[in-house]
């Protein structure tokens, strides 16, 4: 009795595997998840039910952030430079209300103040590095307008009137503004994320920023897809007399944990 012999496909048919998408089950890696374009409208949705969850809440923390940051820059400089380094503080207390309310506990005021303890030091030096940050954007191009313009346009720029500016750098003011976008933006990307790794992860300042940049330029779609519907939202929130930002604020705030949580899993 002969056996029939198995099915061999032609040599001008191999065999291929079937693609599995890689699944986001487990633990995420050290640097994020890489997410669809569709989950930057998502980040949005989840904000808004963190919000609606405890919006009365959520409203008194924003207009008592908002009078403490008005105080502290009423004091000259001191209380400018308090503000720079409590804002990741602060944040990084609303970050810990949202992982509170996502688990299904309750948001209350006192979130806005709970960083103030063992994430105090690294999310004020936090603040310290994203400051100088900016402070090295704001040289550079003083630097670039100096010597691309002379020294006369300095003066200009310290003025603090427009159209003298305009008059002083011309086209180079375009330039200008680029260039500090150009560091502003990369200058972002790794700030976004820091305050709730150093939160919610116990990353230390450094390696949160890293981290962070890493974990925006893996994600670029999705942050693009997050900023284009921010920007109706904030058109929005601004025609009611800028009222809409009683709302918009802090479901912004519950949006960046969302991103974070999404990326990252928490």
């Amino acid at each position: 009795m002969n056996a029939t012999p198995p099915d061999i496909p032609p040599p001008s048919q191999p065999v291929i595997a079937p693609i599995v998408e890689p699944s986001r089950t487990g633990a995420p890696p050290p640097d994020g998840w890489a997410v669809g374009a569709n989950r930057g409208a998502a980040w949005w949705s989840e904000g808004w039910r963190l919000f609606t969850a405890s919006p009365v809440i959520w409203i008194v923390i924003t207009l008592l952030y908002v009078a403490l940051m008005i105080g502290l820059h009423l004091i000259p400089l001191v209380g400018q430079i308090a503000g720079t380094l409590l804002t990741p503080v602060l944040a990084g207390g609303v970050l810990l209300g949202c992982r509170a309310l996502d688990r299904g506990g309750e948001l209350t005021v006192g979130h806005l103040f709970a960083a103030f303890g063992t994430k105090l030091g690294p999310l004020a030096l936090l603040g310290v590095l994203y400051f100088a940050g900016w402070v090295l954007a704001l040289l550079i191009a003083l630097a670039v307008a100096a010597a691309a313009f002379g020294f006369g346009s300095l003066s200009a720029l310290w003025s603090g009137d427009p159209m003298q500016m305009m008059a002083a750098l011309g086209a180079g003011a375009l330039v200008m503004v680029l260039i500090v976008l150009l560091i502003a933006v990369p200058l972002v990307m790794a700030y976004w994320f820091a305050p709730a790794l150093v939160t919610l992860r116990n990353d230390e300042p450094f390696g949160a920023l890293k981290t962070s940049f890493v974990a925006s330029l893996r994600n670029i779609p999705p942050f693009l897809a997050y900023g284009l519907l921010g920007i109706v939202f904030a058109i929005i929130a601004t025609i009611p007399l800028g009222l809409g930002w009683l709302v918009l604020a802090p479901v912004f705030a519950a949006s960046v944990y969302a991103s974070y949580k999404d990326i990252f899993g928490d």
